[in-house]
């Protein structure tokens, strides 16, 4: 059985209202600057702390690591009470994920999002149920694009690595496959600041309808 790698973020989720909502409320909360939606949405990918960082510079500010840390903390516990408000599943992602279940692909999720965060998330989304495992920065305390969090996600999913794809929207995705020895399918649709064509993953689609084939294409099982 192939078991299908989701990173989060941009992927499965389209989070970028909530998170440019609390990256701005927590800036403004701060007396700082708040910065437009379309210039924080390619720097999601990086994480809520790099996010912040980017933020900071684009506006000329410094800050030391104790008052980003400081800001960190205020944006977490603010996106955690708003985690769902505005966010929402990309489209065809349920049924697309019921397909593939059906015809017997495991899947799992594989997230520089913390873990809790993440959960808290896909249960408010009714999409947990979907994934036989939910994978953060802070579970096995190594982050994408490091290969030792691919390999124990599907691990954790119950499947072999050798037996995975990755399905996800950014360099660091791309990346993360090239380092675990897989094949990676990136949507365009996600945060990345450059096509995502130009980064050569194996597959590129522009729906999620477009998934299962392009899996099947990279299924040896069914070839």
């Amino acid at each position: 059985m192939l078991t299908i790698v989701f990173d989060l973020d941009g992927t499965l989720v389209d989070t970028a209202p909530d998170l440019i909502d609390t990256l701005n409320y927590t800036l403004k909360q701060h007396g700082l600057p708040v910065v437009p939606f379309e210039t924080a949405r390619p720097t999601i990918g990086g994480g809520a702390r790099a996010m912040i960082e980017t933020a900071l510079a684009s506006r000329g500010r410094e800050c030391a690591p104790a008052d980003v840390d400081q800001l960190y903390a205020a944006f977490v516990a603010h996106y955690a009470e708003h985690i769902a408000a505005r966010s929402r599943p990309f489209p065809h992602v349920e049924a697309v994920l019921d397909g593939l279940a059906a015809a017997g692909y495991r899947m799992a999720v594989c997230t520089n999002k913390l873990e809790w965060l993440s959960k808290r998330l896909l249960d408010a989304l009714h999409l947990s149920e979907r994934f036989a495992a939910i994978c953060g920065q802070d579970t096995f305390g190594v982050v994408k694009p490091d290969p030792k969090m691919f390999r124990l996600t599907v691990e954790r999913a119950g499947g072999e690595a050798t037996r995975a794809v990755m399905v996800g929207d950014s360099v660091t995705d791309i990346r993360t496959a090239r380092a675990a020895q897989v094949p990676v399918v990136a949507v365009d649709f996600g945060y990345t600041p450059v096509p995502i064509a130009s980064l050569h993953p194996d597959h590129v689609i522009s729906s999620f309808a477009q998934l299962p084939a392009a899996v099947s294409a990279l299924d040896p099982g069914q070839k």
